[in-house]
């Protein structure tokens, strides 16, 4: 569940007319990355290989050599062009302004080196708590899960207190376990919200989809859960309120197709993937820079 694993710009008038107008993930800014807020903690906390992601090795707790000592990027404007393709697809939901911000009161590994491991401990399991808020605030957007809401609220704010616990407390958190139970909530909100859908849904939760030729792909309503698009053309396809949670888009060709509604999906799927002007996106999602016009 969830991709590897950032939604402003670029929206569809259409899609935001639809549904209604901003949804309550679009107006959660503390689920979003401010990285002027955080200390570079994706650039130093998380290690990479040498791949076609990543120009060289790093590893976990070492500062990337682009990291800056305004705790910045260097070459964040040319980031793929440089070989770090991997940066530009991360999104921490925010995770790494409530470490550095909240859990270590703004006080950073540079200034207190001493804290600097338990930071990089919190860390990825902060960022996994902000992506299952994130989804938890979507299901509260879904006006045909309502039934689910009273749940997906009790867990939100369950999950939201221990953000805001101690590093000791936090580093803790038995993360399989709380997205076991989240889980629950979003395949009961999911089926909920695609039942609406006329016709038979496609069932492709989990497949390997690697390479498939899907252009203009009836797939509305169909569930994608975890699936391997990797490559895939979705030319034109249609993908609205598809089930996208966890769905690997790398490289996928999405030029023309239409996820409005698409439920689960995240700013880290569409960064992956390649698309166009005329890809309809979900309101809150920015059309990724990498895009063809």
């Amino acid at each position: 569940m969830g991709g590897v694993t950032s939604r402003d710009a670029s929206r569809t008038t259409s899609h935001a007319a639809a549904s209604g107008g901003a949804s309550d993930a679009v107006r959660r800014p503390d689920l979003r990355a401010d990285c002027g807020s955080c200390f570079g903690l994706c650039c130093v906390a998380l290690p990479f290989a040498k791949s076609q992601d990543f120009a060289r090795n790093k590893n976990a707790g070492t500062p990337c050599q682009n990291l800056q000592d305004d705790f910045r990027c260097g070459i964040h404007a040319t980031l793929r062009d440089d070989g770090y393709r991997g940066c530009t697809v991360f999104d921490c939901f925010g995770a790494g302004q409530k470490v550095s911000q909240v859990t270590f009161e703004g006080v950073s590994w540079r200034e207190r080196p001493e804290s600097a491991r338990a930071m990089y401990e919190v860390f990825p399991v902060m960022r996994h708590l902000h992506e299952l808020l994130w989804y938890l605030t979507e299901v509260l957007d879904l006006d045909r899960a309502r039934s689910v809401h009273r749940d997906a609220r009790r867990a939100l704010d369950d999950i939201e207190r221990l953000t805001r616990a101690s590093a000791e407390e936090v580093a803790a958190a038995d993360v399989p376990a709380i997205r076991g139970d989240v889980n629950t909530l979003l395949l009961r909100a999911s089926e909920l919200e695609r039942a609406a859908v006329p016709g038979r849904k496609k069932n492709h939760r989990g497949a390997d989809l690697v390479g498939a030729r899907l252009r203009k792909a009836e797939l509305r309503g169909a569930t994608l859960r975890g699936a391997l698009l990797v490559a895939a053309d979705l030319t034109g396809a249609d993908l609205r309120s598809a089930d996208l949670i966890g769905a690997d888009l790398r490289d996928a060709q999405l030029a023309g197709a239409d996820l409005t509604g698409a439920i689960f999906l995240t700013q880290a799927q569409l960064n992956a993937a390649r698309g166009d002007a005329t890809t309809r996106i979900p309101p809150g999602l920015r059309r990724p820079a990498h895009w063809a016009a």
